[in-house]
């Protein structure tokens, strides 16, 4: 059974095998960019340490375990120019490096690479990868429909929110377990497990992500930091906020969230706001409760090589980047 460590270096040295055409060099080259910044290769590992419960030959794994990251690393071209972030992973983004157009053709040669790479999957199980992996696909699109729809909606719920990253972040986690799990030979209940499992663990790390966003540190967080607070996204924090909030502390940050005002001084002060309401202990004690449903769906899987992902998931609570 191999580590976590084992495993991201696996999957970092077949990134590198991938062979792409030489031309045109500007729709190949954005993909070899952005595939080569690095990251935590979390959703292609958990397809490795799913399948590892089952079988310890991930030979088979592997092409659907990269189709997963190039899918994830594909929406993350796309989301970048809708957030019009100027950085990801410490380096600058596809559309600045490039421009918006070469990060679209881009992104969408990554999605077709994805698909070739789930086919190359045994044949008595593809179709039923296929399956799982098209629907998460298209609920990942609906997620960021509804995270750009949030900006302009001023009743946005907390479990509108919940539902948004869902979709967004945590179905995919789910699927790439639920597809390790099909490809190791687990049963369906147990496949079920594992996608619940990444389902509550991908909720736990996106709440963290948004956490990080506003109280991170740069350096080790790889974005722009107070990013979400300016660009006026109604994240977990600021909805439990404004949920808590005074008339004075409500009215001004609706205030805030109603400018186009990018600055630090605007960060600071909504920041001001959230820790006087006690908003990052909260959002730390419901990534808490996510997690501990997550642990709840390992713990029904019978498999006696758990501790991979036992560690994964350790390893989320106390992430800093």
């Amino acid at each position: 059974m191999k580590s976590i460590q084992e495993l991201s270096a696996i999957i970092s040295e077949e990134l590198v095998r991938i062979e792409y055409p030489k031309t045109p060099r500007s729709l190949y080259e954005p993909i070899d960019y952005i595939l080569g910044l690095g990251g935590k290769r979390m959703r292609p590992i958990l397809v490795l340490m799913a399948y590892q419960l089952f079988d310890k030959n991930i030979e088979k794994a592997i092409s659907p375990a990269l189709a997963i990251e190039v899918f994830h690393n594909f929406t993350l071209l796309h989301d970048d120019i809708m957030d019009n972030a100027p950085l990801r992973r410490g380096r600058k983004t596809v559309h600045k490096k490039w421009n918006n157009n070469v990060a679209i053709l881009s992104g969408d040669a990554m999605l077709v690479q994805a698909f070739q790479l789930i086919s190359e999957a045994d044949n008595t199980i593809v179709k039923q990868i296929l399956a799982v992996f098209s629907k998460a696909a298209i609920e990942v699109c609906e997620g960021q429909q509804w995270d750009m729809d949030f900006e302009n909606r001023s009743n946005v719920s907390i479990s509108d929110y919940l539902k948004m990253i869902e979709h967004k972040t945590a179905v995919l986690l789910g699927a790439a377990l639920q597809i390790g799990g099909i490809i190791g030979g687990g049963t369906i209940t147990e496949q079920k497990h594992l996608y619940a499992f990444g389902r509550n663990l991908g909720i736990a790390f996106q709440l963290k992500d948004d956490l990080l966003d506003a109280f991170g540190d740069t350096e080790t967080f790889g974005k722009q930091i107070g990013g979400d607070i300016m660009a006026n996204k109604k994240t977990y924090l600021y909805l439990k906020a404004l949920e808590l909030s005074d008339k004075d502390q409500r009215k001004n940050l609706e205030q805030y969230f109603s400018t186009n005002d990018t600055s630090e001084l605007k960060v600071d002060a909504v920041k001001i706001i959230f820790l006087n309401l006690d908003i990052p202990e909260l959002t730390a004690n419901l990534i808490s409760e996510y997690h501990s449903r997550a642990m709840e769906n390992l713990a029904a899987i019978n498999s006696e090589n758990k501790e991979p992902l036992l560690a994964f998931s350790a390893l989320l609570l106390d992430r800093v980047s």
